[in-house]
């Protein structure tokens, strides 16, 4: 049975069509935090973002130059960039780097992507307790300290994106123990965030990426013809794509506590 009256479709339309009078730039005036934007996913998203309309605020830990390259490229398209040197791995950079990018960016915050993580393979007795120390703190307590920085100071719009990683879906081989737990921990805490802001109109999600051409994994590297295999399309992804589903998820208001594969079918 029909439901939509004639006006609530008229309605509809017309918030459609004002919707699509502003695609280019759906993130006009949004400020943005890209954590680990220096390069690889981090950089391909604060471009995304910025092409969006949004500031952007990238952190870095070693990767100044690169950073400030983001940052130059940011402003070419002209918004707002700053580039900040924090490390997740300590608990008060973690949480400082959201409050120092508000207030480089105008004193506001709209949208956190968590995309900062360190990737520490190997079998169960090569790893050691420091490892797992380092893991944990940056790929978890880092992400969850920032995340609850941003969730205070975002208003109604604010979103919240999480990079996982494919290995929470489908671990294929050994060694990946350590690193699949740490990205595993991001889901629930991405489905808690949705339950406990949406009430203040604020989202999270978490993004899955699979095998990736990066610098830290090149499609042309060595271990790259087994990845690629492993995919459904048979082929690494760009940084860019995975961008592409961040800033979608940065423009979404009804879509909240979910996981979105980026993997090329890694999962299927």
């Amino acid at each position: 049975m029909e439901t939509n009256s004639v006006t609530e479709i008229t309605e509809a339309a017309e918030v459609t069509e004002a919707a699509e009078a502003h695609t280019s730039t759906p993130l006009l005036g949004k400020a943005a935090l890209v954590t680990g934007g220096s390069r690889g996913i981090g950089a391909a998203t604060a471009l995304r973002l910025a092409r969006e309309g949004a500031d952007v605020a990238v952190t870095y830990v070693n990767g100044e130059d690169a950073a400030g390259e983001v940052v130059r490229a940011v402003e070419a398209l002209g918004r707002r960039a700053v580039a900040l040197r924090a490390d997740s791995a300590d608990a008060e950079e973690a949480a400082g780097a959201v409050g120092r990018a508000a207030e480089a960016l105008g004193g506001r915050l709209d949208i956190l992507v968590n995309n900062v993580g360190v990737g520490v393979l190997g079998p169960l007795e090569q790893l050691s307790a420091p490892d797992v120390d380092r893991v944990l703190a940056v790929n978890v307590r880092g992400v969850y300290l920032a995340s609850r920085a941003a969730a205070g100071r975002m208003g109604e719009g604010g979103r919240i994106i999480t990079v996982g990683s494919c290995m929470t879906q489908r671990v294929p081989g050994p060694g990946g123990t350590l690193y699949a737990m740490s990205k595993s921990a991001l889901i629930g805490m991405t489905k808690a965030l949705a339950r406990e802001l949406g009430g203040r109109g604020i989202t999270a999600n978490i993004v899955h990426p699979g095998p990736i051409d990066t610098d830290m994994n090149p499609a042309d590297g060595p271990y790259a013809e087994g990845q690629a295999a492993m995919t459904a399309v048979g082929r690494f992804g760009t940084a860019a794509e995975v961008a592409a589903t961040v800033a979608h998820l940065a423009g979404a208001a009804y879509v909240t506590g979910a996981e979105f594969a980026v993997d090329g079918g890694h999962a299927a």
